[in-house]
C-alpha cells in the first residue's frame, strides 16, 4: 500500500510526559508501552542510565529521561512508565512520567526550537509543535540515545 499525499503531510507521535513537559516520540521508533520492573543497576554507568531488564529475553538498556533532561527525580510514590523502541538493532526503554496518546499532527506545524528553549532539551528536540493549550517537544530518539555513545567511546 503507498503512502497518499496527505500520509506524506502529516506524522504519528506517541504523547508522553516527563515532569509537566508534554513530548512527543515518532511512533514508527515505538514498540512497547510497559511498567519497568525488575530493573537491575549498572555499576559505574552514567547517571541516565537507569538498568537494564530483561524484555521477553532481551536485555534492555533503560535511560531515565528525568535525569536525561536534567529534571528533579520521580518522587518514591511515583509510578514509572517506559517506552520501549528499538535502534541500531537494539532494545532500549525511555523511563517516562505518563504515557498520552497517540497525535495525528500536519509536518507543516512542526515548528523550530524557540530561542529561550534550555539548550539541553534543544539537542534532544527535533522541534516542537504549538498544541492548543500545551507546547508538545518532538524527541530526537537518535540524539537521546546519544549518551550511549558517550559510554563505548
Amino acid at each position: 500500500m503507498s503512502e497518499t499525499a496527505s500520509d506524506q503531510d502529516h506524522r504519528e507521535y506517541m504523547t508522553v510526559e516527563i515532569g509537566e513537559q508534554l513530548f512527543g516520540l515518532p511512533i514508527e521508533g515505538v514498540h512497547d508501552v510497559f511498567r519497568p520492573e525488575n530493573m537491575t543497576s549498572v555499576p559505574r554507568s552514567r547517571p541516565e542510565i537507569a538498568g537494564v531488564l530483561n524484555m521477553r529475553g532481551r536485555i534492555v538498556t533503560s535511560i531515565d529521561m528525568r535525569r536525561r533532561l536534567d529534571l528533579p527525580p520521580r518522587k518514591a510514590d511515583e509510578t514509572a512508565m517506559a517506552v520501549g523502541i528499538e535502534a541500531n538493532g537494539e532494545s532500549y526503554g525511555l523511563i517516562i512520567d505518563r504515557v498520552g496518546e497517540v497525535l495525528r499532527l500536519p509536518t507543516t506545524s512542526l515548528d523550530a526550537n524557540p530561542v529561550n528553549m534550555d539548550r539541553g532539551w534543544a539537542e534532544l528536540s527535533q522541534g516542537v509543535y504549538r498544541l492548543d493549550e500545551r507546547l508538545m517537544i518532538v524527541l530526537d530518539v537518535t540524539r537521546v540515545l546519544a549518551v550511549l555513545d558517550d559510554i563505548a567511546a
